[in-house]
């Protein structure tokens, strides 16, 4: 591992802080994947053998892991991953010409990062936001009820180095490595910042009550 002693001293501090969360080592493999992921900006080579070496696990059975979930990159990320969703209703709504449209401007496909690392676009399976279509994240915090006017001032407030603030969640969004540290385990103190559940996820619970619909056990 090529770490500078300081930053290993660091890793190895925040990696038996998660591991002493699980009772069996190998389950905090994937947050120590984001920890990784906080420091380098992506799973590296370097960032594998560390979580090997904390989990007794080979380098192989760590990057098959790593390769499975499509938040572990495999090489340096931006900054900023902007992820839009383009499965059914989003695509419908309006996904696939939002798509289109960041794709142009950034001059980049699925999974690859602008040359000024500002950016990584992804194409996103599903936000499990279907209430606020289309929807587009950055850095996993919501943009709901998006349109492509809007999906592109967002980019160019992150390209002109200007905060971005979601729609639920924060006052503004972090970094790529900032987020991955939260993933990680460690607060950020950002908690009391959401505005908790939106008006349109909880329609059908309100219908349900005026219906005086019940569960059938």
């Amino acid at each position: 591992m090529t770490y500078d002693a300081d930053t290993l001293a660091q890793l190895r501090k925040d990696a038996n802080d998660i591991v002493g969360r699980y009772p069996v080592k190998r389950s905090a493999l994937l947050p120590l994947l984001h920890l990784v992921q906080s420091v380098d900006g992506y799973v590296s080579p370097d960032g594998i053998a560390f979580c090997a070496d904390v989990v007794d696990l080979t380098s192989a059975e760590v990057s098959a892991v790593a390769t499975f979930y499509t938040q572990y990159k495999r090489r340096p990320n931006g900054e900023y991953q902007v992820g839009v969703c383009t499965t059914a209703l989003c695509a419908t709504m309006g996904g696939d010409e939002i798509w289109r449209q960041l794709s142009d401007k950034c001059g980049v496909g699925h999974d690859e990062t602008t040359a000024d690392g500002k950016i990584s676009l992804e194409r996103i399976e599903c936000n499990a936001a279907c209430d606020y279509a289309p929807v587009m994240m950055v850095n996993w915090e919501f943009f709901d009820n998006m349109t492509p006017d809007r999906a592109l001032r967002i980019v160019d407030d992150i390209l002109e180095g200007r905060d971005v603030k979601p729609t639920r969640g924060p006052n503004k969004v972090s970094t790529f490595k900032e987020t991955e540290r939260v993933l990680a385990g460690f607060e950020d103190g950002k908690a009391d910042e959401d505005q908790g559940v939106g008006d349109p996820t909880l329609v059908g619970l309100k219908i349900a009550r005026e219906q005086g619909w019940e569960e059938q056990r």
